[in-house]
């Protein structure tokens, strides 16, 4: 009997993204404002610390601000910032799937435990992010979190069109792309669905996009080439201190409306210069918006072999520019094209320097 399926392995998904921050209240209101996100949920810890739920559709996303200095997420912001702590990931049955995981060469952090109908353990993932196995028992609402309660306000804000989360970047140290990439076939039985090596100038980087079986988890995992001059992502690890995640991406089924909703306000995007559009119409036959509308909103536009896409970067308003996030369509593409990628590259690069 296949082992993945008994523990769950195959019908996995994300259930919630935890980010350690210093200012709740702060990071929850330009979410909500800037992203049209909803605060669903709250909680207060028996050690003070706080914790909202954001969130819409099928994104959800939990922020936790730490009052006592020993607490994990004062741990985490005094190294590396802000950022993603947790990509917790929905399975049938936490204890099967987090015996199966440790069985298979994962670092447990928590042991399985139930709360308010919620069955959690987790196992380490990469650097100091970790992944925690959730399952609901039956009858339990597909929101609900250990130790919330719904959060109480006014009218939630109106939408951009964000649906759920695409993929995660990961940065990691150099020599770890392998290591990470076994690590998630051999324990979670993801599969490698996209390699890809990026050249600019002197610098590179060389990046695997793992994913789960029902694609619905996706991570694309990126180290530098030591042999290259240093760039963006060394940048990363020296101001993150070690691995971690760059970017969340959003999927929306329409990039154009969503990125005029959320610049209407506030969101700052990185500008994509006016020759990547001329030169637009050689590399790509638009199957949806046009160039001059994607100029509009400095969209970018690539293609896979089943289809396209068009993504944008948010410019990091993170103290070490260390996190930033991503809107995504996609036009029937499943992986990645390598032209973004390397304008991705390029974007964040001048960024970094600018």
């Amino acid at each position: 009997m296949n082992a993945s399926r008994n523990t769950g392995f195959q019908d996995m998904s994300i259930d919630h993204v935890t980010l350690y921050v210093e200012d709740l209240d702060a990071k929850a209101d330009e979410l909500a404002r800037a992203y049209g996100l909803e605060v669903y949920a709250t909680a207060v810890a028996e050690d003070g610390a706080r914790s909202a739920a954001v969130g819409r559709e099928r994104i959800r996303l939990v922020l936790t601000e730490a009052v006592a200095d020993d607490h994990p997420a004062a741990v985490y912001t005094r190294l590396h910032g802000e950022g993603v702590a947790d990509i917790a990931l929905r399975v049938p049955d936490a204890s099967a799937a987090f015996a199966e995981a440790v069985r298979r060469g994962a670092r447990p952090v928590a042991e399985p435990a139930e709360r308010d109908g919620v069955v959690t353990a987790s196992v380490m993932a990469f650097g100091d992010v970790r992944h925690t196995l959730v399952q609901r028992l039956e009858g339990v609402p597909g929101d609900r979190l250990p130790g919330f309660v719904p959060a109480t306000g006014g009218a939630p804000p109106a939408p951009t069109g964000l649906l759920e989360i695409d993929h995660f970047a990961v940065c990691l140290e150099p020599g770890a792309l392998r290591p990470v990439v076994e690590f998630y076939e051999r324990v979670l039985d993801f599969r490698n669905t996209f390699t890809e090596k990026i050249v600019v100038g002197s610098q590179a980087m060389d990046s695997e996009v793992v994913q789960n079986p029902s694609g619905t988890v996706t991570l694309t995992l990126i180290e530098p080439d030591t042999r290259r001059e240093p760039g963006q992502i060394d940048f990363f690890i020296k101001n993150h201190g070690g691995a971690g995640v760059q970017h969340i991406a959003f999927r929306t089924e329409d990039i154009v409306q969503s990125v005029g909703a959320m610049r209407t306000r506030g969101v700052d995007f990185l500008t994509t210069p006016a020759t990547y559009y001329r030169m637009l119409g050689d590399r790509l036959r638009l199957v949806r918006h046009s160039a001059d509308r994607l100029a509009d909103f400095d969209v970018l536009a690539d293609e896979d072999h089943a289809g396209q896409l068009f993504q944008i970067f948010t410019r990091s308003v993170h103290p070490r520019r260390t996190l930033f996030f991503e809107v995504i369509e996609r036009a029937g593409a499943t992986t990645f094209g390598s032209g973004n990628i390397k304008a991705l590259y390029e974007a964040v690069e001048a960024e970094q320097l600018g």
